[in-house]
């Protein structure tokens, strides 16, 4: 089949597939770099409010702000994590494109299937990857798509730790008000709702956190 008659029907050569394949992933990639821009702006708004509650002496609002900026920072990592993913699976299709030379054909790839196994299941990129995953089976890159069950800690465990990331988080942005290694004086039993009701805007945030949590 020509390569003309190919384009009328929208075949595309293997070439062309991972050329696609690739664009779109650093556009991918650009879009995480974006989120993760954005998740920052917000990290510093909620670091401003967090160390505005501290000099007013509330410890349930820091302590709610604290958890937002645990979480934060949690998406971020794994925004990083993904990124680094999806450059793997760029890399390994650049190899595709050489042994495509050499063999005529997309090669079968264990690596890919397990790293596109684990980005379709992120929320951020979840369908673009479920496409690709599509195309890949079609072309034989991978085979139909796995679901791999990970074996973490147990709650308690995650809890623990949680709290543990709050109390770090409470001492840095507060400077040692709060926190793991901080001392909580006694300015800090102030009641929190009177102290919140005079700063509308925290009250809003933290109306939202609450909401979110």
């Amino acid at each position: 089949m020509s390569a003309f008659i190919k384009n009328m029907l929208g075949i595309q050569s293997p070439e062309e597939q991972v050329k696609k394949w690739r664009q779109s992933i650093r556009a991918q990639e650009r879009q995480m770099d974006r989120q993760i821009r954005t998740i920052q702006v917000e990290e510093t708004k909620v670091k401003r409010s967090l160390q505005l509650a501290a000099k007013k002496g509330d410890k349930a609002v820091c302590k709610t702000l604290a958890k937002e900026i645990v979480r934060t920072r949690k998406v971020i990592q794994r925004l990083h994590t993904s990124k680094a993913q999806l450059n793997s699976v760029s890399m390994q299709l650049g190899h595709q494109l050489a042994t495509l030379k050499v063999a005529g054909s997309l090669q079968k790839s264990t690596e890919i299937m397990k790293v596109v196994n684990r980005l379709v299941k992120l929320p951020e990129i979840s369908a673009q990857m479920q496409e690709m995953s599509r195309e890949m089976m079609k072309a034989g890159i991978i085979e139909e798509m796995i679901d791999d069950t990970i074996t973490g800690l147990d709650e308690e465990d995650l809890e623990d730790e949680a709290e543990e990331e709050v109390e770090k988080v409470l001492f840095e942005v507060t400077d040692g008000l709060l926190g793991q290694g901080g001392k909580v004086g006694a300015e800090l039993n102030a009641p929190v709702e009177e102290e919140v009701k005079e700063d509308p805007e925290l009250l809003s945030r933290l109306n939202k956190l609450r909401m979110a949590s």
